[in-house]
């Protein structure tokens, strides 16, 4: 197996046929999009659970430990599942020359159609066209938005991501999507070219509420439990979704209420501690707006690393405003900035190279009744989950 991205289907369907075509025992469901794909895989997943649909979730990166990725019914796979797929898909693997993700989905497909998923919900890894999840046959497709994104894999313009995000449309088949704005119209295009009737999910209404979202839906009221305001849209996406494969309301409402999303934007009440995967300009705004509507009196403090390639200034500009305090850190793996390149971005920072240690002085260190905040980076967020949970540090790469 190896590792890295290593776009085209080809040796996916190679994989795939090998082991019986494992991908054919149930519906699908894809999900891509620029951002948000994660939470609204989740929450049509929870709703759908809510139903009494025996549902499978394929997602990514994981956080904590690779089990996240494939669940079935809401819990994660075992590891010894994991271990003996491994085992069993080695040789064929090998025979393809798989990349990671594609033996990660190939793990899913033949988890879910040996433990009788009747309907999975698959989010792209990378794009949509040339995605592994892409060698399956959806029945419904989402596209939550576009954006520019992995430019050097995807193309440098919105509409080299518009087609390579359509990949996952199908004709005749119904597929929705909550771009707005040019994305919108160059996504449509592809749609048409495709042949597959796309519909645009526009909630309204959208308001902070408790620890969650409200919003509305043509003439329905919702609450999700994930916060922040550009939750409304991926968790509209989820409800729409939903209804088309036969969703009543009393499940959505349900799967909306249970819905979880890790690391995104997660607030640990008893600890005052909110970690949040925001690694780039766009989630850095999203932040902090979250943090604008959910703890406007709050003093916080911020724990904050950043991968190399991402524009640590630009998060900088979103954050350092909204913090009295911040420590400057680094995950474990070759992909972490060095905290002392961070400093010229956040005047009078602490540099703490160790994570828990800097995650450990901010509580110690924050005001009363002070929010202690953690972002910057997937990999520090879960990280840090991993020291919670005794576990050994674990350089990622991906």
């Amino acid at each position: 197996m190896r590792r890295g991205v290593r776009p085209g289907l080809g040796r996916t369907r190679e994989l795939l046929a090998r082991l019986g075509h494992p991908e054919q025992a149930f519906r699908v469901v894809l999900v891509g999009g620029s951002n948000g794909k994660g939470s609204t895989a989740r929450a049509l997943a929870a709703i759908l659970q809510a139903t009494g649909v025996r549902t499978g979730l394929l997602t990514s990166p994981h956080l904590v430990r690779f089990n996240e990725r494939v669940e079935v019914g809401g819990r994660p796979i075992a590891d010894a599942a994991v271990a003996e797929l491994e085992a069993r898909l080695a040789p064929h693997l090998e025979a393809v020359g798989a990349s990671y993700f594609e033996a990660v989905t190939a793990l899913a497909l033949m988890h879910f159609a040996e433990r009788g998923v009747e309907l999975a919900v698959l989010e792209v890894g990378l794009g949509g066209r040339l995605d592994a999840v892409n060698a399956t046959e959806p029945e419904l497709s989402i596209i939550t938005n576009l954006s520019l994104e992995h430019t050097d894999w995807l193309g440098p313009t919105l509409a080299h991501i518009a087609r390579e995000k359509a990949g996952i449309l199908r004709p005749g088949r119904p597929a929705l999507s909550a771009a707005t704005g040019a994305a919108a119209e160059l996504l449509a295009a592809e749609a048409r070219k495709v042949g597959a009737p796309l519909a645009f999910v526009r909630p309204w209404g959208v308001e902070p509420a408790g620890y969650g979202v409200d919003f509305s839906l043509e003439r329905d009221r919702y609450h999700g439990a994930l916060m922040g305001r550009h939750q409304a849209e991926n968790l509209a996406l989820a409800t729409r979704a939903a209804v088309l494969l036969g969703a009543d309301a009393r499940a959505v409402r349900l799967g909306l209420a249970a819905v979880r999303h890790l690391g995104r934007l997660d607030y640990r009440p008893a600890a005052r501690l909110l970690y949040d995967a925001a690694h780039n300009p766009a989630g850095a705004a999203v932040l902090a707006r979250a943090l604008d509507d959910y703890f406007p009196t709050s003093p916080k403090a911020l724990v904050f690393a950043a991968s190399h390639d991402k524009d640590a200034l630009a998060m900088a500009r979103w954050l350092s405003p909204r913090f009295c305090r911040v420590w400057l850190t680094a995950f474990p793996g070759p992909r972490a900035r060095a905290p002392e390149e961070l400093a010229p971005h956040f005047p009078g920072g602490v540099v703490e190279p160790d994570p828990a240690r800097a995650l450990a002085a901010a509580r110690a260190d924050r005001p009363p009744g002070g929010l202690v905040v953690v972002a910057g980076s997937l990999y520090l967020v879960g990280a840090l989950m991993r020291v919670e949970a005794g576990l050994p540090p674990e350089a990622r790469s991906q």
